[in-house]
């Protein structure tokens, strides 16, 4: 069940949140009490050696790198975060984990890279094919806290589960499931598109507490009352606002004020974001004051951070691109960490840090830097920067980001950054771009090919951890699969019909190739006798010789992967008239749409005599790659997490399923090659 904060409180609460400049004047508290948890807390001296130190992330949802006052911004009014800054350390190089939410989020609260935690792209809702979630076996923040007697709160956005039909508190993603003791106001249907004012249709069983009730103020009531509930004991917040997504929605009246600003242009998109991030910051100086009145704030550090870059009308200049990009634009994000107390001189640094580096400034904060759990994270402690003798910060030699997936017409990447120097290449081909950000930090000029031992220094060190992690399955070869599995014969196949208009279209064996016929528009499913022999597996089809049907814009798409009968199966494709990749399911005859076709920027033609198309299981993933045939080796095409629908983990849908190729095509004549399959 959720929690949710009493009326009484609730009102006073939203009124102190939408409080005028006094309110956001209001001095600091004095020091600190003593309290059973922590002992006495010498003021001047935040906690000692003995204190657990509280820590509050308050997270804002695609904030841009220069949306804030204290990063320049002159538009948008944003006083009390300004001042969290100017008494904190401000980050001009920090960085989100991933230029989209849920992967920063997972990052957020595991301290592990994206890719380690299972979740590397935007979580979507029930409908999609995957079923993604933050897997329970997987140490949260919350979780290694808990040995230390803290206790964990969520306020707001998770955004880390795609089940939205079971019940939250049921779900295997949610956040009790991963080690939340107080979760307060999170989604209990998907959210995507925004919804800021009360009744929350994505929430049904919140109410709201008074008449037009903004989301942002009630995340601030919840927050203060999660103060309360404890305030005795050492404990971690994340106040996660669903605010500044699109579509874009704030308070009428501060829309209003914004659109007659000087300096707004009449652009409303701006004033809409200008008004909602005004109640993000009002929601900061509740929470702040509200630490002061109870005596935590000398205690309790307050980290605010983005979870990607800024998307329109963010304003992420000088920085290049923008979220879903693994340019500046799209991971450099805002972040401040100061002591809730406001008696500290402002610092500004400039060393890079990342969203992993929370869990472990956490633990750090906690007295428990050294546990084996410490060991197994991908992010520094910060503590030295926000403690004094606490040391320096512990060395990195590179920072990775990993986005194995098409985003808005943008192909899959990683990037690496050493240095000042960052290196951003495609997953596909592995063709790099390479800038110097310290001279550059618009990355507006490729140094790839004018500094080729740096392009190859750093691509080694981006190649070693993309394979060490397994960013994207491996590969086809023997190395990665050395076990044969089964040799595949086509005249031993059987033909299934899915679609044919009018009849004529055939599939024919012609010694070790296979030879395809559409008259008209027709889908034939060619399935073998050939099983997969584990959830780990490779097929690697020869094509032949497509000949000029592209250039003829003839419907052609040819697939490979798993059928277990006409009704239920599961392809990658390649459509080589509009030179696309996608994926095609079929389950218990009902056509499966969620996966849209990517475009291959007309640079991936799998046309030539010896071009080739593979097909590679792993676990719930399903991964389509390329060989040209022109000796480049293999490519990278695109990913689907297919767990939803067909979750071919399973030992009985996997032994019902054969190996298959699948065509579809409209007057055109082809023949295929051998199909080959091997595991691990």
């Amino acid at each position: 069940m959720l929690r949710t904060a009493s009326g009484a409180l609730g009102g006073t609460l939203l009124a102190a949140c939408t409080g005028g400049p006094d309110d956001r004047a209001r001095p600091p508290a004095g020091p600190a009490p003593s309290t059973g948890a922590t002992g006495p807390v010498p003021a001047g001296r935040p906690g000692g050696r003995r204190t657990r130190h509280n820590v509050v992330v308050v997270s804002v949802d695609d904030l841009g790198w220069r949306d804030l006052g204290c990063y320049g911004n002159t538009f948008n009014e944003t006083p009390r975060i300004d001042a969290l800054a100017a008494t904190g350390v401000r980050f001009t190089q920090a960085y989100s984990a991933a230029p989209v939410c849920s992967p920063s989020r997972a990052a957020l609260v595991t301290g592990r890279f994206p890719v380690r935690t299972g979740v590397t792209d935007f979580l979507g809702p029930a409908d999609e094919p995957s079923d993604t979630f933050l897997r329970p076996g997987i140490p949260t923040v919350a979780d290694l806290l808990r040995t230390r007697g803290y206790e964990s709160g969520l306020v707001g956005k998770w955004h880390l589960s795609e089940d939205y039909l079971t019940p939250l508190d049921e779900r295997e993603g949610s956040p009790r499931a991963d080690g939340f003791d107080d979760v307060r106001l999170t989604e209990e249907r998907y959210i995507g598109r925004g919804d800021y004012s009360a009744p929350y249709d994505f929430m049904e069983t919140v109410r709201p507490l008074t008449d037009g009730e903004h989301l942002t103020d009630r995340l601030a009531v919840e927050a203060v009352s999660f103060l309360d509930d404890h305030a005795d004991q050492p404990f971690f917040l994340h106040l996660s606002n669903y605010a500044v997504h699109t579509e874009l929605a704030g308070p009428p009246d501060l829309v209003e004020k914004y659109l007659a600003k000087p300096g707004s242009g009449g652009t409303r998109a701006e004033a809409e974001l200008a008004a909602m991030l005004e109640r993000v910051d009002a929601q900061v100086g509740t929470v702040v004051d509200a630490l002061r009145e109870r005596g935590l704030a000398e205690r309790t550090l307050v980290v605010l951070l983005s979870d990607n870059g800024g998307s329109f009308p963010a304003t992420n200049a000088p920085l290049r691109g923008g979220k879903g990009d693994l340019y500046e634009g799209g991971i450099r994000v805002p972040t401040i960490a100061a002591w809730a107390d406001g008696r500290r001189p402002g610092r500004v640094v400039d060393t890079p840090v990342i969203t992993m580096d929370v869990v472990p400034t956490a633990l750090d904060l906690a007295g428990a830097s050294r546990t084996r759990a410490r060991a197994e994270l991908d992010g520094i402690s910060l503590a030295p920067l926000l403690l004094p003798g606490r040391g320096r910060l512990a060395p990195r030699e590179a920072l990775f980001w990993d986005f194995p997936h098409h985003f808005a017409g943008r192909p899959p990447r990683s990037a690496i950054r050493v240095g000042d120097l960052k290196l951003v290449q495609l997953l596909r081909d592995g063709r790099a771009e390479l800038y110097d950000l310290g001279r550059d930090p618009g990355e507006t000029r490729d140094l790839a090919r004018s500094r080729p031992g740096d392009r190859r220094r750093l691509a080694a060190l981006l190649d070693q951890h993309v394979r060490e992690l397994e960013v994207v399955p491996p590969a086809p070869g023997r190395r990665a699969y050395p076990q044969a599995g089964g040799r595949v014969r086509w005249r031993e196949a059987d033909v299934l019909t899915v679609l044919d208009r009018r009849g004529g279209a055939s599939a024919r064996p012609d010694g070790p190739r296979l030879r395809l016929s559409f008259p008209r528009t027709a889908q034939l499913v060619v399935r073998t006798d050939v099983a997969p022999a584990t959830d780990r597996v490779v097929g690697v089809l020869d094509l032949g010789d497509l000949g000029d049907l592209g250039e003829r814009r003839l419907p052609l798409t040819l697939q490979l992967g798993l059928a277990v009968d006409e009704d239920t199966f599961l392809f990658m494709y390649y459509r080589h008239d509009t030179r696309s990749v996608g994926c095609n399911m079929r389950r218990d005859g009902e056509e499966l749409r969620a996966v849209r076709p990517q475009a291959l920027d007309g640079t991936v033609d799998l046309g030539g005599p010896r071009a080739r198309l593979a097909f590679v299981l792993d676990g719930a993933t399903s991964t389509a790659y390329a060989d040209e045939g022109r000796g480049r080796g293999w490519e990278y095409l695109l990913s689907v997490d297919t767990s939803g629908d067909l979750d071919w983990r399973d030992d009985e849908l996997r032994g019902r399923a054969r190996w298959a190729l699948g065509a579809r095509g409209r007057r055109a004549e082809v023949s295929v090659g051998r199909l080959r399959v091997r595991s691990r």
